[in-house]
């Protein structure tokens, strides 16, 4: 039975070790060198005298970065990562809550890691990366480890303006890693282009299904997002076959136009999660690759990722929302009311291994978000509470209908504003779409891009909304504002607003 992730690899390194593991297109990392590269890191970390505690790193893009993540499980430790273009008020936070006495950097990023208010040792991957392997000492860190340990430590906004660390164990990681592997039938000639920064959690997708089945990931360059046409050009040159990405880049490319130019020729597997994916969208990708299979996922960072699937099998009319369909194998979703009770439509919460640990050094977020199981008091049973709310359709397939703090009160009426993006995506000439309430000014206002203009979009919506539920001001935008993961960053949007209406 496995217990620890690495072993993915140790077996993986044994059958194809010459095999591309990691690239970013310019730099290949075998599976060969990432064992020795993540064997020699964990036996440095070693020696420092770490375990069972984090390590911060601190690098740029690149699968270097990975080969650190490794090293750090290897020594029997959790990395937290840490983005380069963070702020440095930001970080500093996170290194306060996880309280690590080591950063792994590259030379790209020292020198700001020494701006750090940080007490502890600073090292440099290329000078440690080729530190001789200690094998009798890697061996005892991996008999001695348990599946519950955690691997990582991943940073996620906070409401309160205070990050969250979100720790996940090897159990939930492999439990992830077998289930989405199933899903999506990833293999050995499986070729991803990852999207996601290395920071979040949803790089996994693509990180240890590689691991597992000796596939091959391609760290896509930030920049190339900026270039559609470039984009699909790098995909068809890495002969890409399969991709995990935030809904908003697909609609990106899709409703640029990208494909009457060009067309990912190798791509067979897409999925994509995160936010919202328009139907409209999601034709045009089925229209430029109609042999292909799309998989609309869902999960939150505190799940372990993706905790639930829908395989797009039927026609989806314009006015539906995509479903996301079923929880993979040893994965429960409960529906509950506001009083803890099974409703048609209610509050989605999490069962099954994929639950993480729980908010790192933070106790009082944790009692919060992860919670008894409403359903029973029998035993201890922590269940994660999403936040988001959930209902099934008449094929009984569970649709995500919005975040529960994104339901406002208006003109005496209980709103989601998910129900109002839902409208507006379903115009065709609408790519993306945002809904936010100035509660100030008591006002519901929609941003979006797209070719239709505000009034026709207006006039659209009417037909699909009642009138309490219209927004009061909707804008068009040339670009939407994006978080560094890709989805929409809806403080952003609320900023501006803030800014619109006291000039």
């Amino acid at each position: 039975m496995r217990n620890h992730v690495l072993s993915y690899l140790d077996e993986t390194v044994r059958r194809v070790p010459e095999k591309t593991a990691f690239s970013n297109g310019s730099k290949d990392y075998t599976f060969a060198q990432v064992y020795k590269g993540s064997r020699s890191v964990g036996t440095f970390l070693h020696h420092r005298g770490l375990f069972r505690e984090p390590v911060v790193v601190f690098m740029g893009k690149h699968p270097a970065e990975i080969i650190a993540f490794l090293g750090v499980v290897a020594a029997g430790c959790w990395y937290v990562p840490i983005d380069e273009e963070m702020p440095l008020g930001r970080i500093e936070l996170i290194l306060k809550s996880c309280n690590a006495r080591m950063i792994l950097c590259d030379r790209d990023t020292q020198e700001k890691a020494k701006q750090f208010a940080f007490q502890g040792e600073i090292c440099i991957f290329d000078e440690i990366a080729a530190t001789p392997e200690d094998e009798e000492a890697l061996t005892k860190i991996r008999n001695r480890s348990l599946d519950i340990d955690p691997i990582y430590v991943v940073f996620t906004s906070g409401s309160t303006g205070i990050p969250k660390g979100v720790a996940a164990c090897h159990r939930s990681v492999i439990d992830y890693v077998e289930q989405l592997s199933q899903a999506l039938e990833f293999h050995e000639d499986t070729v991803f282009a990852n999207q996601a920064p290395l920071y979040f959690d949803a790089c996994l997708k693509e990180l240890f299904p590689t691991l597992k089945f000796g596939a091959t990931a391609y760290l896509v360059p930030k920049e190339l997002f900026l270039f559609p046409v470039k984009l699909v050009e790098f995909l068809n040159e890495h002969k890409v076959n399969t991709i995990c990405w935030v809904a908003s880049v697909l609609s990106m490319l899709s409703s640029f136009g990208t494909f009457e130019t060009i067309r990912p020729k190798y791509l067979h597997t897409i999925a994509f999660g995160g936010e919202a994916f328009s139907v409209t969208q999601l034709h045009i990708w089925q229209d430029c690759l109609p042999e292909a299979s799309f998989t609309n996922l869902y999960g939150p960072t505190e799940g372990t990722g993706m905790s639930c699937y829908y395989h797009i099998k039927r026609p989806l009319e314009e006015n539906e929302m995509i479903p996301i369909g079923q929880p993979f194998p040893n994965t429960e979703i409960l529906l509950l009311d506001e009083a803890g009770r099974p409703a048609r439509e209610g509050e989605i919460y999490i069962r099954g291994t994929c639950v993480t640990l729980g908010y790192y050094n933070d106790p009082e977020r944790t009692k919060a978000s992860f919670v008894q199981n409403p359903l029973h008091s029998l035993y201890p049973e922590a269940v994660y509470r999403t936040g988001d709310i959930g209902r099934y359709n008449e094929y009984q397939e569970l649709v995500f209908v919005s975040r529960k703090d994104h339901q406002i009160k208006h003109m005496g009426h209980r709103i989601e504003l998910g129900e109002v993006e839902a409208a507006a995506s379903r115009a065709g000439e609408v790519s993306l779409c945002c809904c936010i309430y100035d509660s100030e000014k008591s006002k519901i206002l929609l941003y979006y891009t797209g070719t239709i203009q505000p009034g026709e979009l207006t006039a659209y919506m009417k037909n699909l909304l009642p009138r309490y539920m219209m927004p009061n001001e909707t804008k068009r935008l040339e670009e939407m504002p994006l978080t560094a993961n890709g989805k929409i960053d809806r403080r952003t949007l609320m900023e501006r607003r803030k800014k619109e209406w006291k000039n």
